[in-house]
């Protein structure tokens, strides 16, 4: 491989969940898996030259605070933990993570418990991309923002930031559709509250632009969060005088609802109708046909971000936005004629 292996390589190859890879690869020895997995995911380990590292000793270890919204509404916040992790062992350093629920008062007292240890910083991650201001609480504490944005003019001290490029991918994944011969490009977005929303929203409308093709508002659907939501979204497309050929989805979940919405009216994806997903969710491998979909940067994103915090204080804040990169299935083709 041409990258650090990851613990969702390894799953992917030994057929197992990231956290079955986790739980082998840390030692958890009370956790009742299967001798047979265990040697499975062992050995995809060593042939993909995965070492964990655990060189950070006892005695005086910096400690870097990763403060989260949630971590169970979504498989997202594994990637998140590990690539924190991950960096910071290899600077020698700890994580602790704290989940406070959204709740400030539970954001309040985790950041004190953080002043009294041996503080590297703290990581201000949220599980949706967003645009949050940094609590007064952090205030004279080194802050990178994970997956989240201060709004600019804000007050406080700036902070540097890292977020995915929505926008980008949403284009690429627009542009996939184009390049494969589709013209009537459909879209179902997600809730403009959210920043991946309206960046992808946008990255779509920017891909039509440069392809000379008109803007069609019918052909936009949603908000649309669930397969629920994107199995009706789909209708509404699909019941078009002149419908789609090929739908870019907010969401993997929404693109299963795209392609229930396509099985209840006998059409085929991709011969039928091409779709393409974003999140690289679970499902999307499992999917028949499998969906093609852009990666969240979500472990590229918390690396960035402790390397960041372990340069040291006195760093110009930046806004970085890491790519999405497209894992390529059978979900898109020519469109049928």
């Amino acid at each position: 491989m041409t990258r650090r292996p990851r613990l969702n390589d390894i799953a992917q190859l030994a057929g197992v969940s990231q956290a079955t890879v986790s739980l082998v690869l840390n030692g958890v020895a009370n956790a009742r898996i299967a001798a047979a997995t265990r040697a499975r995911v062992q050995a995809v380990a060593a042939e993909l030259g995965y070492a964990r590292r655990s060189a950070v000793g006892r005695g005086g270890v910096p400690v870097i605070g990763l403060l989260i919204d949630e971590v169970v509404t979504t498989p997202f916040a594994a990637p998140f933990l590990d690539g924190a992790r991950q960096q910071a062992a290899d600077a020698g350093a700890l994580v602790l993570a704290c989940c406070t629920g959204g709740d400030p008062a539970t954001e309040a007292a985790a950041i004190e418990s953080l002043r009294g240890l041996r503080l590297a910083g703290v990581l201000y991650t949220s599980l949706v991309t967003r645009v949050v201001a940094v609590p007064q609480a952090l205030a004279g504490l080194p802050v990178v923002m994970v997956n989240a944005q201060a709004p600019r003019g804000s007050d406080g001290a700036p902070c540097s930031s890292v977020v995915p490029a929505d926008l980008a991918g949403g284009h690429a994944a627009t542009q996939a559709l184009i390049a494969a011969g589709h013209r009537r490009i459909g879209h179902i977005a997600g809730e403009e509250w959210g920043m991946a929303a309206r960046d992808r929203a946008q990255g779509y409308r920017r891909a039509l632009a440069s392809a000379d093709l008109p803007p069609d508002p019918a052909l936009v659907a949603g908000p649309a969060w669930t397969a629920i939501s994107g199995r009706a979204a789909a209708h509404r497309l699909l019941d078009l005088p002149d419908p789609p050929t090929a739908i870019f989805c907010f969401n993997d979940r929404v693109a299963l609802g795209v392609y229930e919405a396509a099985a209840e009216r006998g059409l085929r994806i991709p011969h039928d109708l091409s779709v393409i997903g974003f999140d690289n969710d679970e499902i999307a491998a499992t999917l028949q046909p499998p969906l093609t979909t852009m990666v969240l940067p979500h472990e590229d994103m918390a690396r960035w971000a402790v390397d960041r915090l372990m340069q040291g204080q006195g760093l110009a804040p930046l806004r970085i936005k890491i790519p999405c990169d497209m894992v390529v299935r059978a979900s898109v083709a020519p469109p049928h004629v």
